[in-house]
This record gives structure tokens, sequence and C-alpha cells, in this order.
């Protein structure tokens, strides 16, 4: 693709120009403090600028046409830089050196600043995910407090699996941030993206916690399983999460989805999924013509992949979503 074909969030534009002091600006407030130390005060810096949130998560795109040195304030969350188009030296103190490209990202811990040597029209996708957030989601996943900070590897590859279904994560959310009522509007929608890009970090990407991640869990009983399934099934359009199912029934989340793999063979998540798709079942079925479409009960349902949805559906219950809303 070239450089002008790859912008995503294009209808979240936060800033456009050559000014240097808007570029500051416009930056700082998306993401964190930065400076251009090689760009003097009339020197014009050419940046695009669009971003969208997802639950606690900033997703942009950023753009220069110039070569451009960035240098940041140290950190208060994790970031994320995926190159698009073009190529960045990017690098944070006592760090290794991460040669940023299409094929190669960047995670920058918080507590260090960065600095990145931009050469000219280099894009690249950027993620703040705020370190509570991060952190939280492991300690549900470990089911005990982390001995110690969460520290990524430098180096993403764009190209394993991890890193593909983060950029497969990322489509998803330029589609949706595209659409005036679309899914980042419905809580249970943007949650399931946020869910998938924290996760995706932690499964995908080595850290120190990686080994503690894939050690087996300790198993469960058939009756917190049945409870489990019980909360779900009486209140599917609750914004759950796996960690506040495990809670509930006084399990970590890594016993829970054994035992759900284990007696249901499947996840609390897909389960839940299931729930949501003959709820939207039933509403397609009672619904006036004409009264919804069923785009908009799918969004409600948090289903974000519209295609997938159907395809789901029709192979449940033996017609297209659009059939049983005719019906």
């Amino acid at each position: 693709m070239g450089p002008h074909h790859d912008e995503m969030f294009r209808d979240r534009r936060i800033a456009s120009g050559r000014d240097v002091e808007q570029a500051r600006r416009a930056l700082s407030d998306v993401f964190l403090p930065v400076d251009f130390p090689r760009a003097r005060s009339r020197t014009a810096v050419d940046l695009t600028l669009n971003a969208v949130n997802v639950g606690r998560i900033v997703c942009g795109f950023m753009r220069f046409r110039d070569a451009v040195r960035i240098d940041t304030a140290e950190a208060e969350n994790y970031h994320v830089d995926i190159p698009t188009y073009g190529a960045a030296m990017m690098r944070a103190p006592l760090g290794t050196p991460v040669y940023g490209t299409p094929h190669t990202g960047a995670i920058f811990m918080p507590g260090r600043p960065a600095e990145l040597d931009c050469g000219e029209r280099f894009a690249q996708l950027g993620l703040m995910i705020p370190s509570d957030a991060l952190h939280l989601e492991l300690e549900n996943l470990l089911g005990e407090l982390p001995a110690c900070p969460l520290e990524f590897e430098a180096e993403l590859s764009l190209t394993g699996a991890g890193g593909r279904s983060i950029l497969h994560a990322l489509r998803m959310i330029d589609a949706a941030a595209a659409q005036a009522d679309g899914p980042l509007g419905h809580p249970l929608a943007a949650q399931r993206l946020e869910q998938t890009l924290i996760q995706g970090l932690l499964f995908a990407q080595p850290h120190n916690h990686t080994v503690a991640l894939s050690a087996p869990s300790p198993g469960a009983g058939l009756r917190p399983v049945s409870q489990a399934a019980e909360l779900l099934r009486s209140d599917p359009g609750h914004p759950w999460t796996v960690a506040e199912l495990a809670a509930d029934v006084s399990l970590s989340v890594r016993s829970l989805q054994e035992g759900f793999r284990r007696s249901l063979d499947t996840t609390p998540m897909a389960y839940l999924r299931r729930l949501r798709l003959e709820r939207a079942h039933d509403e397609l079925s009672a619904a006036e013509p004409g009264a919804v479409s069923v785009t908009e009960v799918a969004t409600r349902w948090g289903f974000v992949h519209l295609g997938r949805f159907s395809s789901t559906y029709t192979r449940e219950y033996g017609e297209r979503p659009s059939a049983t809303l005719r019906r």
C-alpha cells in the first residue's frame, strides 16, 4: 500500500498541517508530551494525526512527510508503535534500539522516555494502554498479584501470529470508527475490542510473566462452573469480563477457563457469545418490520464483525438474520 492509502481512523482527524507548535500540542494531548529537537521554531513538521478511544485504550495514526526526530517525556502508560510505511529507529534509555518497519514494531514501558528517528513519509499506528488495565488483566489471568511490574520485550514482530492478531483488531477498530453509529458507541462491542488488544499483547508478546501465564492452572470443581454458567444465562446483556465472572464464583480466571473447557468444552466468553446470539435471534424474530436493522441488533449484543455474525447465525439457525427479520 502507498503512503496515502494506509491512513487509518481518517474520520477521527485530530491535526493536519505543517505547524511545529500545533504538532507538538496535538501529540502531547493525545499521547504524552513530545518535542522535536531538530525542528527550529519556523521549520515545518508536516503531521497528520487521527485518534480514537476504544474503552481505556487510545488508538492513533500519525504520518510525517519529512524526516523527523521525536523525543517523548517519561511515559505513564505502555506504548505500542506499529509502523505502516517507511522506517524509524526507536529507542528507550538502556533498552535495545528497535529498527521499526512494517514488519517490526516496538513496545515502550512506563517510567521511561523514548526517541524516534523517523525517515521521510514515515507512518505508524500507536497504541497507548493504561498500566493499570494491563496489570489488572495480568493479575486476573495469573490468579495472583504479579511479583514485579510487567516488562515486555521491546521488539514486536508484526508478521507472527500475535502481531497479525493485533493488526486485525486495529483494522476492525478502523472499520468501526468509520461508522456514525458503529460498534465503538456500544459498550459490549467496545469492551470486546479493548479486551482483544490487551489479551493479544499479553499472550502474543514475550514478557517477564510469559512462563507463569503458560503454566497449567489448578482445576475447578463442577459447582463453581455451573454457577458461572447460570450467572451468564441470567444476564447476558451485562458487560461481563472473565475476571468479574471468576471473582463472583471465587475462582482464578485460569481455573474458571479450565473448568469451562473440561466440563462444557468451550470458554466462558464463547459460552456468553452463544447466549447473546440466542438473544439476537429472539429480538430479530419478535421485531416489527422496519423497527430495527440486523446491524443494530447485532451491535447491541456485542457482535463487532457483522460478516462473522451473519455466518455464525446462519449456521446456527439455518437462515440469514435478514430472513428472520423479514419473517
